[in-house]
């Protein structure tokens, strides 16, 4: 029996997992691979390395520290999780069945993707999913926001601070109906796209162009610096639906030591109720994760 097992692989779980190990716990990774969403990048003509906060070299130096520790990793997805007397039984979809005093939880999110032509391939040169990590390179840019929910209206006025023009490509127009909506449409370098199908993205070496059709039907290219496709992120915590509690969004409710609603289990990072969705914001969710867990492993260790 592991005395914890952590699963995800992302800076969350990485973080947690060297900690665990510093802490001299028996401790396992489960994850379908390291890195987690940092092994995607966002890359623009004008961006240099230095401009960037990515948190990049602590999350490599984590992953090649667990790289190097076969023991401590076990590259495959989670199926369920049950809760037994003395701990908790983890099944991957391999069908092996690991045995845990305690467990941590950083699944992270998935994001909702448009499935149109170019998507694939200009995602993360010129077209990404996180205006909120970089923002603050489009100064005087062009951008272009897709979604209509709280993230890509709050995605579209973060932009709305730095850059030359925002146009927010959305379908449901109530959702302008809050204090971030209306700030939006005073604006004077933001275009709302009302009731508009995105059709393709497309461009050079980079997205340059997004072809949508308007609400009357025509055929509309807008160009722009880089694009944020902003349509939700979906927490990945089916696996544990039914065994801690979630919000409305289904991300785990935490408290302040990253304690869920049932002892025993830990969860950091974005599939957390925690504001996060930043690198360096998960790396320090998994430090607390892991000193809580060992907190409460202590008294059997």
């Amino acid at each position: 029996m592991y005395d914890l097992i952590i699963i995800g692989g992302g800076p969350a779980g990485l973080t947690a997992a060297i900690y665990a190990i510093r802490k001299r716990l028996n401790v396992l990774v489960l994850s379908k691979d390291l890195g987690g969403r940092t092994n995607y990048r966002l890359d623009l003509p004008w961006i240099h390395e230095y401009q960037v906060v990515r948190g990049l070299e602590i999350i490599n130096k984590f992953r090649n520290e667990l790289e190097y520790l076969d023991f401590a990793r076990h590259i495959e997805a989670v199926e369920k999780i049950d809760q037994v007397n003395d701990g908790f039984v983890v099944t991957t979809k391999g069908g092996a069945k690991l045995d845990a005093r305690a467990l941590i939880i950083a699944t992270g999110t998935r994001q909702v993707r448009m499935g149109v032509p170019g998507e694939k391939e200009f995602t993360m040169k010129g077209l990404c999913y996180s205006a909120l990590s970089y923002a603050p390179l489009f100064i005087e840019k062009t951008t272009i926001v897709i979604g209509d929910d709280e993230l890509a209206l709050r995605s579209a006025a973060e932009l709305s601070t730095v850059a030359k023009q925002v146009y927010l490509v959305c379908k449901n127009e109530k959702s302008l109906e809050t204090p971030i909506g209306h700030k939006l449409q005073t604006a004077g370098n933001v275009a709302i796209l009302p009731d508009c199908d995105v059709l393709e993205v497309r461009g050079d070496e980079y997205a340059r162009k997004l072809l949508v059709k308007d609400s009357a039907g025509n055929m509309v290219e807008y160009e722009a610096d880089g694009m944020f496709v902003e349509k939700a992120l979906t927490p990945n915590s089916d696996f544990v639906k039914d065994l801690v509690q979630l919000d409305e969004r289904n991300r785990i409710i935490v408290d302040s030591s990253n304690r869920t609603s049932v002892p025993g289990i830990f969860a950091a990072g974005d599939v957390t109720n925690n504001v996060a969705e930043q690198v360096l914001i998960a790396v320090g969710e998994g430090a607390k994760a892991a000193l809580s867990a060992y907190e409460y492993l202590l008294p059997t260790l």
